[in-house]
């Protein structure tokens, strides 16, 4: 078993990887930069490191975490999702210098990163794809051939991309030529790479994701599928395991494709295997190399701990379950409740926290590494903390959901909790009956007004009347 694990993360997912170490009796080391010196993850971990006064520059420098990690002992890194999870040269490091990457080989980040890559690989595999350019686009002519030939709508994406970056949806010969340098030039600055692919657009399509994990020894399965159709922009707002609006026999045919893909590309570790579905068609979109934000609804269900058995297998363990032995119960949704004022366009709301007190009860979970006087810096994901719940039933959890998103108190910044509690209270979202363009095509539900509980509004009169009478 590891003995000493790095964090290469910081906030929610970092304190998410401390305490499983903790329970498995390994020892956790943390980084930081200036802005996150009083972080949770920092007062969390068994050891914590400075990477300077930067920001960013500590959290995105390969050579640096991986000298640290062997400076302080450590035989793995765990990078967490975002910053240096998906990048090919830090899992290289970790390989050449005797590290445990916590994740995949170099090779599998690299191959299913690259898009078309991916998508060559899904091709051979058996595994259906959108139709599309079979590799990256030479110039804006050849991507006006290929539109006309497969047909509008079409996505000019990023090569490299991810997290909803690099895409754009052109429905014209017109908008294709003024989108197509603009995917160019957002590629080349977010992933440092000008290629670009086509792929037709699916409209309104569900959103469906299957979670997998795969040991060394050549086992893989699948723990179900998350249905990430509650998104804005391509950013994912609230997700729900399993999906309430597929059939048993679309369940097994998914789970069976995510784990073909892993086996075709000789995955290891945790990964997520992300389909669009319309109708009765299947189609696979992405591979994610990494722990995804919303494991923790497929936790909830499965009873399956994730990241513990990304820590076993990364030491070499075999998995833990059989496909067998994982069996779903229930329903569980996750609420990203981000720092955002969803009225005033979803604009970034970073400040400090006057007031946090965290839902609780039967089938409440919060992941977060927010605190009551926490400043949210405006460096970072505007993520402050992820509200699980989980019921037997569709129409239990829903109501455990607006339960909990009552009874938090989050008080200092704007969140998104208001407009969730909308979403949750839509007569489509109760029905199960929404795709992708749930979001884009409801924006009557952010005419909402902030619900305030008596007793806040008794401190509120309270404190006027101390200001006027100049206590």
């Amino acid at each position: 078993m590891l003995k000493k694990v790095l964090i290469a993360n910081r906030g929610e997912i970092a304190v998410r990887i401390i305490r499983a170490c903790a329970e498995m009796r390994i020892r956790s080391v943390a980084i930081y930069t200036e802005p996150d010196r009083y972080a949770l993850h920092v007062k969390r971990a068994d050891e914590s490191y400075s990477l300077g006064e930067d920001p960013l520059a500590g959290y995105l420098d390969p050579l640096r975490i991986v000298n640290l990690a062997i400076e302080t002992g450590c035989d793995a890194i765990h990078p967490g999702y975002g910053f240096l999870s998906e990048n090919q040269e830090f899992a290289r490091l970790c390989e050449e210098k005797g590290i445990t990457f916590v994740g995949p080989a170099s090779s599998v980040i690299h191959r299913m990163g690259d898009k078309t890559q991916a998508r060559d690989s899904m091709r051979a595999a058996g595994v259906p794809i959108t139709p599309g350019s079979e590799g990256n686009l030479a110039n804006i002519d050849e991507a006006l051939s290929l539109a006309n030939e497969i047909g509008y709508p079409v996505m000019v994406k990023a090569t490299s991309g991810g997290g909803g970056r690099g895409i754009r949806r052109c429905d014209t010969p017109e908008e294709l030529k003024t989108q197509y340098p603009r995917v160019i030039s957002e590629a080349t600055k977010a992933f440092g790479s000008a290629e670009v692919f086509m792929e037709k657009c699916i409209v309104n399509p569900r959103h469906i994701e299957v979670q997998i994990l795969a040991d060394s020894q050549g086992n893989v399965v699948h723990l179900f599928e998350r249905d990430c159709s509650i998104q804005r922009r391509n950013q994912k707002l609230i997700e729900i395991a399993p999906s309430p609006q597929i059939t048993p026999e679309q369940r097994q045919y998914i789970g069976n494709l995510a784990v073909k893909a892993a086996q075709a590309v000789g995955y290891e570790n945790a990964g997520t295997v992300e389909f669009l579905l319309t109708g009765n068609e299947v189609y696979f979109m992405e591979m994610n190399t990494r722990v995804q934000v919303e494991h923790t609804i497929t936790e909830q269900i499965t009873g399956v701990d994730i990241v513990r058995e990304q820590l076993r297998i990364a030491a070499g363990l075999p998995l833990s379950y059989r496909q067998d032995d994982i069996q779903l119960r229930g329903f569980a949704l996750q609420f990203r409740i981000n720092a955002e004022d969803p009225k005033n366009d979803f604009l970034p709301s970073f400040g400090r926290i006057s007031h946090y007190y965290a839902p609780g009860g039967p089938g409440v979970r919060v992941d977060t590494a927010i605190y009551t006087g926490y400043e949210i810096p405006p460096y970072y994901d505007s993520m402050c903390l992820k509200l699980v719940v989980w019921a037997l039933t569709w129409e239990e959890v829903i109501a455990r959901g607006q339960r909990a998103l009552d009874d938090m108190r989050l008080h200092g910044i704007k969140t998104t909790a208001s407009y969730y509690q909308k979403i949750l209270n839509h007569p489509d979202f109760i029905g199960a009956e929404f795709d992708t363009s749930f979001v884009p095509t409801h924006p009557e539900l952010l005419n909402y007004s902030e619900k305030r509980h008596p007793s806040e509004v008794a401190l509120a009169i309270a404190a006027a009347i101390a200001a006027h009478a100049g206590w």
